[in-house]
């Protein structure tokens, strides 16, 4: 009998909101963190508009000369496990060296998170430094800053964790495939307790401009920020790019009931799969994506009827949307209408690997506070795209479980489904 796993402990850094409560507030509002790209300077750029996360100071959570060695999608993964290490209850007291060990066993605690990107901003600074000045002139850093395996080895070192630190790298997939990998470490003993979810800070000339060239980015309403990301709308014209990070704290049920903890939700099951199709667009069809939520829906031992809310991938792009669509209606059969659907990209914008962490939230916040984050700007439905997506304002029922999906370029495919504790 495979072993119940619990989320003890929720921390998040997002544009609309740098703690969990902020976003939830956010989501119940449906207020959008979409606004002008203020991180640099948009002259030449069809896209000049971002979900950024706003009045971030990484001193509030780290040593400010600590924080002066990671890119931002380290800081931010730091930031969001010191809050979700504090909900939990494992955060330790500061130690001589100013690192603050957790108060569990640390060779049976593990750390995976999903990182897309890695540290871009450094990337780029050194390129520039190396060409305008050369090699002497780079970043001395460099190379320990950019990998995306940075914001485990930092989480690592600053609570003194010792058990496996692994880096999920597919793509917009990387967070919930994170989820999904620690939900199996935990399951086979090999951990206890497991932090886990997703990081990325990628709002920059090099990625604006790239995701730019694919015409992956709205254009049009960069005059109108906050009604540029509209998932399932037919005047939709991209997705907008977003950062910040979203973690869990994972704990077998044993573990979690031994230590008195409370619990937030129970973790039920995991799918993934490759659709095997195209290096950007997903199979039109639905059917991979359709395959990694079947494959959850069974490792749950749960029914598809017994999920009330789906946070979709729902980038706000011409593909996505219509093909998620066939893809939850080929899973959830006729209960996809009765399925009450959002994106919350809508509202903080597409993450890359910081959605599944993110969005995984958003699933066990709908859960606890019993209520459906709303798809905004969803003013003019696409045919295509004939679902419930609680358009334009949250709903309130009650959800005992709900699920969370995430594609990514490459045709990776990651679901995870979190149920009512009880």
């Amino acid at each position: 009998m495979k072993k119940k796993v619990v989320v003890t402990g929720m921390g998040l850094i997002s544009p609309i909101g740098n703690n969990v409560e902020d976003f939830c507030a956010s989501l119940k509002a449906g207020r959008s963190g979409i606004g002008p790209i203020t991180a640099f300077d948009t002259t030449g750029f069809d896209v000049t508009i971002a979900g950024e996360v706003k009045n971030f100071d990484p001193g509030l959570w780290m040593d400010k000369k600590e924080a002066r060695k990671m890119a931002r999608f380290t800081q931010f993964a730091v930031a969001a496990t010191s809050q979700a290490l504090g909900d939990a209850g494992l955060m330790g007291e500061p130690n001589a060296e100013g690192k603050r060990p957790i108060n569990c066993d640390a060779k049976k605690t593990g750390i995976v998170f999903g990182n897309g990107i890695g540290g871009f901003e450094i990337v780029s600074e050194s390129h520039k430094k190396l060409f305008n000045d050369g090699p002497k002139r780079m970043l001395p850093l460099t190379v320990p800053m950019m990998i995306p395996n940075e914001a485990a080895g930092n989480v690592s070192m600053i609570f003194g964790i010792k058990g496996p630190a692994y880096t999920q790298v597919t793509a917009c997939a990387g967070g919930t495939d994170a989820l999904g990998q620690a939900l199996d470490l935990i399951r086979s003993g090999r951990c206890d307790v497991v932090i886990s979810g997703g990081t990325e800070a990628v709002i920059i000339p090099f990625a604006i401009g790239g995701f730019q060239m694919l015409k992956a980015l709205s254009v049009k309403r960069c005059n109108e920020p906050e009604k540029a990301s509209r998932p399932f709308d037919a005047d939709r014209d991209g997705f907008v790019m977003g950062e910040g990070s979203g973690v869990l704290i994972l704990e077998s049920e044993d573990h979690a009931k031994a230590r008195g903890a409370k619990i937030h939700a129970l973790f039920a099951g995991y799918g993934a799969s490759a659709d095997a199709y195209h290096i950007t667009s997903p199979d039109p069809s639905g059917s991979g994506g359709a395959e990694a939520i079947k494959n959850a829906i069974e490792d749950a031992g749960i029914k598809p009827q017994d999920i009330q809310y789906y946070n979709a991938h729902g980038t706000s792009t011409e593909i996505n949307d219509p093909t998620e669509t066939a893809m939850i209606k080929t899973a959830f059969g006729d209960h996809a209408y009765k399925l009450k659907i959002s994106s919350t990209k809508s509202m903080h914008g597409h993450c890359i690997a910081g959605s599944g962490g993110i969005e995984a939230i958003a699933c066990i916040l709908a859960i606890r506070d019993g209520f459906f984050p709303p798809t905004i700007n969803l003013d003019n439905p696409d045919p295509e795209c004939d679902l419930d997506y609680v358009a334009n304002k949250a709903q309130y029922g009650e959800v005992k479980a709900a699920a969370s999906g995430s594609l990514g370029f490459g045709g990776h495919n990651g679901v995870v489904i979190f149920k009512k504790y009880e």
